[in-house]
């Protein structure tokens, strides 16, 4: 057994690793990164979840049942015209992992650029700064670090009743590499990932029923937003049961049947595949010897303060494995933060305006406070809102579903959330993020120019609905 030592040790090359490695040996830091992902070619694969088995795989498949729906339901409206089109699920997934393992192979290149050591392996802190390294192979390795990032990320949450079989009972990882569209797809939990892989199968042909446990549909955003979405998807033919608290999943044969409850009684329910989808916890379990300090909250998350510091002497961690929303952009930003701060520079993230995006169609993205978070916190506020039903470049687009609100301080103006459903709002909500980090006001949004014809136009105008004054609406 060997010991090599670093000025920093990253465990994990997610989104939140993997930038903390590069970004540490950027800044002249002697840097490695272990990581114990393996790829579907069954060689180590640097990237994490997101890049693997979550936000760029599940983009990619979201784009293709795009193309294809568009080509069955929306063309004609434009006069074009398409005999008997058809998908090939095979060469979809197929170009899904192309564009993988293209990203996978990115991040070696950049290891590589930045000089940084890439181990493949389970981690385990030990007291010490010393991280020890179990090989694929069963070999046992060691080395050490003047700092130790924890950037581990999270698993999939599996119900006790519903077990991954990764055939016909799947969980995100297993929605993406489907062999054929399944003719009918259950969904537990209507969440991001519920949401965008359930629309990707409908898109291309499948029944998809899902079941939600909360009497609430996305209770993490606006209700105005949430509303307006679940207005939509119901009108594309998701099926989605509020309310719905599953007990009991059986494999019979190649169906499963599902048993859950709802406000009226018991109810039964059979699909093709099952994808469990009710949330992720830190991927924490046994990366933690006896005796290193570090700390586990009651959900299994390593406890940080705001610097993300575990309080033990050089050790940090980053990402889904900590306090805060898990998104791989927040752990990115995160592990830059450590990084400099290790080299003594001054790195902060704020959480307050972290953006937040689910990629369904309509797209729906947020940053900031809801209007149920300000009633309750008791915070005077005022709205304004605008639909892109008004908005000259979506009925260009044919793309009019939605709407922009934008929420400010009743006193001050200040920007306290922007909340927007509707095509591109994922790129929209930038905006709204540089306006709040700049302490922005409403009317500060108000008075900017935006081109025209455009679809953030639409934020334009919900700002001067704030005080009352949009042009291209009655106030």
């Amino acid at each position: 057994m060997s010991e090599q030592h670093y000025d920093v040790v990253v465990i994990g090359a997610g989104p939140a690793g993997y930038v903390a490695a590069i970004r540490a040996a950027q800044l002249g830091l002697k840097t490695a990164c272990v990581d114990a992902f393996i790829g579907k070619d069954g060689k180590p694969a640097l990237g994490g979840t997101c890049l693997n088995v979550g936000c760029i795989p599940s983009k990619a498949l979201l784009d293709s049942s795009k193309q294809f729906h568009n080509l069955t339901h929306n063309f004609a409206v434009h006069g074009i015209a398409a005999a008997n089109p058809s998908i090939d699920v095979g060469t979809m997934v197929g170009r899904k992992d192309k564009i993988v393992k293209q990203f996978t192979g990115g991040i070696t290149s950049l290891f590589k650029a930045n000089k940084v050591t890439p181990i493949a392996g389970f981690a385990t802190l030990k007291p010490g700064r010393v991280v020890s390294i179990k090989g694929h192979d069963g070999s046992v390795s060691e080395i050490s670090g003047t700092n130790v990032i924890i950037g581990v990320g999270s698993v999939p949450i599996e119900l006790p009743f519903a077990k991954f079989d990764n055939k016909l009972i799947v969980d995100n990882a297993g929605a993406l590499d489907f062999d054929a569209t399944p003719a009918r797809l259950g969904v537990i939990g209507a969440g991001v990932i519920g949401l965008e892989l359930g629309s990707v199968w409908k898109r291309l042909g499948s029944e998809v029923t899902v079941l939600e446990a909360l009497p609430d549909f996305l209770a993490a955003a606006d209700a105005d937003i949430a509303k307006a979405a679940a207005r939509e998807f119901k009108k594309q033919g998701l099926d989605i049961r509020l309310g719905a608290k599953l007990s009991k999943a059986q494999i019979n044969g190649n169906e499963v049947h599902l048993t859950y409850s709802d406000a009226k009684s018991e109810q039964n329910l059979v699909v093709d595949r099952l994808l469990v989808a009710v949330g992720r916890r830190a991927a924490t379990n046994g990366l933690l010897a006896e005796g290193t300090g570090v700390q586990l909250d009651e959900r299994g998350r390593v406890v940080v303060d705001d610097h993300c510091h575990t309080g033990v002497d050089g050790v940090w961690a980053v990402g889904d494995c900590v306090r805060g929303p898990m998104l791989a952009h927040k752990g990115s930003e995160e592990g830059i933060a450590v990084a400099e701060l290790i080299a003594g520079r001054a790195g902060h993230v704020n959480l307050d305006t972290v953006p937040w995006v689910i990629y369904t169609e309509p797209e729906i993205a947020w940053v900031g406070k809801t209007e149920e978070q300000l009633k309750a916190e008791g915070v005077p506020y005022r709205t304004g809102s605008f639909p892109f039903a008004a908005i000259g470049r979506a009925v260009a687009m044919n793309e009019t579903a939605g709407m922009v609100k934008v929420i400010a301080h009743a006193d001050t103006d200040r920007l306290l959330g922007v909340h927007m459903v509707g095509a591109c709002v994922s790129e929209m909500i930038h905006e709204a993020v540089v306006a709040m980090e700049f302490k922005g006001s409403a009317e500060d949004l108000a008075r900017i120019c935006h081109a025209h014809p455009t679809l953030s136009e639409a934020v334009h105008e919900a700002a001067l609905a704030v005080d009352k004054r949009a042009i291209h609406k009655a106030n």
